[in-house]
């Protein structure tokens, strides 16, 4: 079974997002990822996630948005968790702000996997404890810990 705590790095996970609106919060996801994923650069990763953006929001709400692209340079899945603690208006469906971003990034051949990863990543982060469990941790090692304790029990 995927874990989503083995595709988000302990590096990956950003505690205090400093953007406050939704292209400069991919901005910030995308060069995070870049920093730590060799395969993956900035650039043509912001530019993928702002092509999905226009497609429709990725804010599945309850404050909780899956920014997701495909690139070719990548092998498997990995992701990156950050969060915002005034939280960003993001689109969301149900209108509130967005304050948990989990970008994922597929290889462009994986359907599949990238089906599967994006419904458990949703199907975790739908549990209202886990939420507030993340946006109470005060560093990235406390927030990595919460998905690997929360993610055995969905």
């Amino acid at each position: 079974m995927l874990r989503i705590s083995e595709i988000i790095s302990k590096t990956c996970v950003i505690p205090d997002l400093v953007a406050t609106d939704k292209s400069s919060v991919l901005e910030e996801l995308a060069g995070s990822m870049a920093s730590q994923v060799e395969a993956i650069e900035a650039e043509p990763l912001y530019k993928v996630l702002v092509e999905r953006e226009a497609l429709s929001s990725t804010a599945i709400g309850h404050g909780v948005a899956i920014p997701h692209g495909k690139l070719s340079q990548v092998k498997s899945l990995v992701a990156c968790l950050g969060r915002s603690i005034k939280g960003v208006d993001f689109d969301s469906i149900d209108g509130e702000r967005s304050f948990l971003f989990i970008l994922l990034v597929a290889p462009h051949n994986s359907t599949g996997e990238h089906l599967k990863a994006l419904a458990r990543i949703s199907r975790l982060f739908r549990k209202p404890d886990f939420r507030e469990q993340l946006m109470n941790s005060n560093t990235a090692e406390e927030m990595h810990s919460a998905i690997v304790r929360y993610e055995v029990q969905c």
